[in-house]
């Protein structure tokens, strides 16, 4: 692993102090049900006035109680929300930032290569409340299509129900299948905040936690 690392152009630090130690931009990439403990745990290490780039997929609520544990640590927060598989995209995956910094952090991820960005406004939460409500769709369809799919093979017409789609059909619900059993705990992860995004807004996420139990069936 750490050859692998050193390979790619990234210098290996044994801790948290040692990787912070004067940084002056932080993007914080862990899973969903992390990134509120990675503010917390890492906010004591960053240097004043760092940008802290928060990129994970979560609720605008667990955005803004990140944003108050890293500012209070005297780092300025910026909520960005990934709108788009990063591969193959790389560099030029969709990007939306929102919070007091967001123009400042849109100039430094641009310097480092990142081609696709966009402003949401100076709220914290907004870019991650498009994220999460656009995610009720995207990863929505996908655990329909897993649904679909497998009862259609039991029952030995999936290729009349794909082709009664679309021509494309077969191929779209491959990819979804395929993301969702490398992706789905990670998935299901991002719908529980996704979840609580409908449900602080006064919406009943019922197809949403169908959703959850459907991504997390098929990553097992």
């Amino acid at each position: 692993m750490l050859e692998t690392i050193t390979k790619a152009g990234v210098e290996p630090c044994l801790s948290a102090a040692d990787a912070l130690a004067g940084a002056q931009v932080v993007l914080s990439l862990v899973t969903a049900s992390s990134a509120l403990q990675a503010a917390t745990d890492d906010a004591p290490f960053i240097a004043p006035g760092a940008l802290w780039i928060d990129m994970n997929s979560v609720a605008p609520d667990t955005k803004r109680s990140a944003a108050s544990v890293i500012e209070a640590a005297g780092g300025r927060y910026v909520d960005a929300a990934v709108m788009a598989p990063v591969q193959p995209a790389a560099l030029a995956v969709p990007l939306l930032l929102s919070g007091a910094h967001a123009a400042e952090a849109a100039q430094v991820l641009a310097q480092l290569g990142f081609s696709n960005i966009r402003l949401a406004g100076e709220d914290i939460g907004r870019a991650s409340t498009i994220k999460m409500l656009r995610s009720v769709m995207v990863k929505g369809i996908e655990a329909l299509t897993a649904e679909m799919v497998l009862a259609a093979r039991r029952a030995g017409v999936a290729d009349e129900v794909l082709g009664s789609l679309g021509e494309d059909w077969s191929q779209r619900a491959e990819y979804n299948l395929e993301r969702m059993i490398r992706h789905g705990q990670r998935r299901a992860d991002e719908m529980e905040e996704v979840a609580k995004t409908l449900e602080t807004l006064g919406v009943e996420p019922l197809m949403t936690n169908g959703t959850i139990t459907r991504q997390r069936e098929m990553a097992q």
